[in-house]
């Protein structure tokens, strides 16, 4: 990698431990990524070209990593400046402008800049928490990333709804705990769930992620596919 990038104080480099050696710039002081970024990266149907869009991007982890997958153009949309800074410059450091675009925005509003069906495909890692429920984090970047300050679980559904093309994918990690709430709404917004896949921590805990794909004007019919054990005997296995 030629690309010469200047990390900010507190910042370093993470490997993504892909084949192409694929790095990202991290931090302590704003919200990293984890496991669900990866595993919606994996979960996610994508178009081998075309264009895909993922909504609260954070530091880009989930662009960075489609991109071993599929050749389509890809929009980064971030609504938090230090967040969608770091994310422009490792997509610099990868070499991947070309293919990846980071626009600093706010979900809500992007529809109307960027046009209604424009989008193949759409994933998004959404906060996971109302403002209600719990302590926010006193970190202002944790808070957002988190709890629905910015954008609540309607905001998000209307804006994969209006993006996505009819017959296009939208692909979401969230809570179990959230998923009645998360298909009452996919479905108000004419998004029609046909993959689910719960994640567990191991074969004897309770799911603690779910990941759902749904299809822009699909018809009913919905599959449960086999659950992932994150560890096995103590090991991780994903």
């Amino acid at each position: 990698m030629s690309e010469q990038i200047i990390l900010a104080e507190n910042e370093r480099l993470d490997d993504l431990m892909t084949e192409s050696g694929l790095k990202i710039i991290q931090s302590r002081e704003v919200f990293s990524f984890s496991l669900d970024a990866v595993l919606l990266s994996r979960f996610a149907s994508v178009p081998r070209h075309g264009r895909i869009v993922d909504l609260c991007t954070g530091n880009g982890v989930i662009p960075m990593l489609l991109t071993t997958r599929t050749n389509a153009r890809i929009d980064a949309v971030e609504i938090q400046p230090r967040l969608a800074d770091m994310a422009r410059r490792s997509v610099m450091l990868n070499q991947l402008t070309e293919q990846i675009t980071v626009i600093e925005q706010d979900l809500r509003l992007y529809p109307k800049l960027a046009g209604n069906g424009v989008y193949d495909a759409v994933t998004v890692n959404p906060p996971y928490m109302p403002v209600t429920a719990g302590d926010q984090n006193e970190n202002e970047h944790y808070a957002i990333a988190r709890h629905e300050i910015h954008c609540t679980l309607d905001d998000v559904a209307e804006a994969c709804s209006r993006l996505v093309r009819p017959g296009g994918k939208v692909s979401m990690v969230h809570r179990p705990s959230r998923l009645l709430d998360i298909v009452e709404t996919m479905r108000k917004w004419r998004l029609e769930p046909k993959r689910i896949q719960f994640v567990h921590p191991h074969a004897k805990a309770e799911a603690n992620m779910v990941l759902i794909e749904a299809m822009r004007d699909g018809k009913p019919d919905i599959k449960l596919l086999p659950p992932i054990m994150v560890y096995e005997n103590g090991v991780q296995i994903v």
